[in-house]
């Protein structure tokens, strides 16, 4: 039998971690050793110390030798780690975190698609078209994995061509949101033509340097998918 490789095994420990936290079987105040971390997910030491620095650097736990790892409230969490949103994304509060995700988004994806009609140069505008047509090509099939290839694409590159490096940060939380909402069931099994239409119709007026209607269609793209959620969340098929 090959042995998983320590990056794989830290990555499904963090996983395990965040459901024990999101589900409540660890609590804030918590207090683990080395060992009993390791006895409770059945890793070495090497990958505990791996999986420990990441708690740490998203504020999770804090460390300390003699005390042990000591989980934190989640008030100390960083909310825009792409860490913590998986988490979030895969325990019970999930359409609370997807309602958070596209309050914030409304706030930077507008200013981004602003930004782009101004900023993007040939390279960008074509990465943009690709994707748009992608998910026109793919949606309407319901082939919903390709589909979230070309959105997650679309997204990514809109962000890339604002040119503002601060806005860039956000894909890989952009990333997150859109896989969360199509792997938990919240994306309908065709998506809406109007929101295919619309992200062709942002990446032209992009292309043309139309800021206002980039601005204007990515508020309705925006808004239209939380409409989306907020409809089946309510009808239990979160």
């Amino acid at each position: 039998m090959v042995k998983e490789r320590a990056g794989g095994l830290h990555h499904r420990v963090l996983a395990r971690v965040g459901a024990d936290l999101t589900h409540g079987r660890v609590v804030p105040g918590d207090v683990m050793s080395m060992e009993q971390i390791e006895e409770r997910y059945g890793v070495s030491r090497t990958v505990v110390r791996e999986v420990v620095k990441v708690l740490e650097s998203v504020g999770v736990a804090t460390s300390r030798r003699r005390v042990g790892v000591t989980f934190q409230p989640e008030s100390s969490w960083e909310a825009l780690s792409p860490v913590i949103i998986h988490w979030r994304l895969e325990g019970p509060q999930r359409l609370n975190q997807l309602r958070e995700v596209s309050e914030l988004r409304r706030g930077i994806e507008p200013q981004a698609a602003w930004l782009a009609a101004q900023r993007a140069d040939e390279d960008e505008t074509a990465r943009l078209r690709a994707a748009a047509q992608g998910m026109a090509d793919t949606g309407p099939r319901g082939d919903l994995q390709g589909y979230l290839a070309h959105d997650i694409d679309f997204h990514r590159s809109l962000l890339t061509a604002s040119g503002n490096a601060l806005l860039v940060s956000f894909a890989p939380f952009v990333e997150e949101a859109l896989r969360g909402r199509t792997e938990h069931h919240l994306m309908p099994e065709v998506p809406e033509q109007r929101a295919i239409a619309w992200h062709a119709e942002v990446a032209e007026a992009v292309t043309e340097g139309r800021a206002e209607l980039a601005e204007e269609t990515m508020r309705l793209i925006l808004s239209e998918a939380q409409q989306a959620m907020d409809e089946m969340g309510s009808r239990g098929e979160a």
